[in-house]
């Protein structure tokens, strides 16, 4: 009895381990409790931010060179390559992550296209070639592919629109190494008709069957993504002052302290006004989803570009600067405005009542008047009081008053 116990103990463990290595990839429960990110996605993460610290960093460089319309049309660029390739795992993830040894090494591989990728960020900048990107990209897509072929044989009831997913992905993907093949930069409408073609292929694979992505799950995903958008944004802008306090020849005066506060007053404030929004009463369909999902391109976009602007002003101060002061405070104050208008379109415009939508809007015309006085300093510690007085206002008196239902 002993033997024949231990035996069906080891048959188990056996079973165990073949599951562990390829389990069925069913769909997850939408209604799962407790769903929350796994250690793999938070890594996954992690090593995104690598590529966007770089982009936020070439943005900055062109700032304070003035080269803004040669830069800023390519940091949207690799931006989107970057929040794309982010936006595409984390929703499969949501649906279909087992967790089992194939799916991590499948992740292990996307997360090597994405250092491909941040390597090849600088020399989009630099020498206006994507190849590096493009190759990085398409490890990526490849690894997600395989991954939607996986969903599509263990799940019958969803296998056309993983199907449709793996066949839009490879379709795109042709398209990308077609113009790698040309040999040819690339043009900005091309680049525009390729991540059009992108973001059509969830919409059109949705509609055969929706897939069971998790309201909370996903909510906490793109919080802590923003978390380390706004982490990395602070790095960027802080380097630069670390980097002129640095300097013998350069004097700690009211401006840099003026810059300094403020642009911290300003990254806690959209902290805030980030969190203080229930994004799961949103996602309440597939519609209402994708409008979310793809507004936070201009979130997490203008949030690293506020990091840019930021360490543009420090350069202006100390001196290391081409563009002028008003400038500085408009490659401040307009990635601010994009974020708080998005902000509001993505969310108060379909929650608040009344008057209420109106708020931010206001606020944003009034942030861009700010740039037209004062000094880079007092102007940054000027929106950064303003912002939080803006959020605080809101938080405390207009949601006291909101109507329920």
């Amino acid at each position: 009895m002993h033997h024949n116990g231990s035996q069906q103990d080891n048959d188990i463990e056996l079973e165990r381990s073949a599951d562990s290595w390829l389990k069925s990839m069913e769909p997850r429960e939408p209604s799962e409790q407790n769903r929350g990110a796994t250690p793999l996605e938070l890594l996954f993460d992690l090593v995104f931010v690598v590529a966007i610290s770089i982009a936020s960093s070439q943005l900055h460089h062109g700032l304070s060179e003035h080269h803004v319309a040669e830069v800023l049309p390519l940091y949207i660029m690799v931006f989107f390559t970057i929040w794309w390739a982010w936006m595409n795992f984390t929703w499969f993830a949501s649906a279909y992550d087992n967790d089992d040894i194939a799916y991590r090494l499948i992740t292990f591989m996307q997360i090597i296209g994405s250092l491909v990728l941040a390597a090849g960020v600088n020399q989009v900048f630099t020498d206006h070639d994507f190849s590096v990107c493009v190759l990085g990209y398409l490890i990526m897509r490849f690894g997600l592919v395989m991954q939607w072929l996986r969903a599509g044989f263990a799940d019958p009831k969803r296998r056309k629109t993983a199907f449709r997913y793996a066949k839009g992905i490879v379709l795109v993907q042709m398209g990308w190494i077609i113009y790698q093949l040309k040999l040819v930069t690339f043009t900005q409408l091309e680049f525009v008709a390729l991540a059009f073609m992108e973001m059509c292929v969830p919409i059109w694979a949705e509609k055969a069957n929706a897939t069971t992505w998790h309201p909370e799950h996903m909510a906490e995903r793109y919080g802590l993504l923003t978390i380390i958008v706004l982490g990395e944004t602070i790095m960027a802008s802080f380097t630069a002052i670390h980097t002129a306090i640095a300097d013998p020849k350069i004097s700690i005066d009211n401006q840099l302290i003026c810059l300094t506060v403020g642009g911290m007053i300003m990254m806690f404030s959209v902290w805030w006004s980030y969190f203080a929004r229930q994004a799961p009463e949103i996602l309440t369909s597939s519609n209402k989803a994708f409008y979310w999902g793809y507004g936070h391109f201009f979130i997490f976009l203008s949030i690293a570009a506020i990091g840019a602007g930021l360490a543009a002003g420090v350069d202006v101060i100390t001196g290391h600067s081409k563009i002028s002061a008003q400038q500085a405070e408009y490659a401040i104050a307009i990635p601010l405005s994009i974020y708080s208008l998005v902000v509001w379109l993505i969310h108060d415009l379909q929650t608040d009542y009344g008057w209420y939508k109106l708020w931010h809007p206001m606020t944003v015309l009034l942030i861009l008047l700010f740039p037209l006085w004062g000094n880079v300093g007092h102007v940054t510690l000027a929106i950064g009081i303003f912002y939080a007085l803006c959020i605080v206002f809101r938080q405390v008196f207009l949601l006291r008053g909101k109507p329920s239902g």
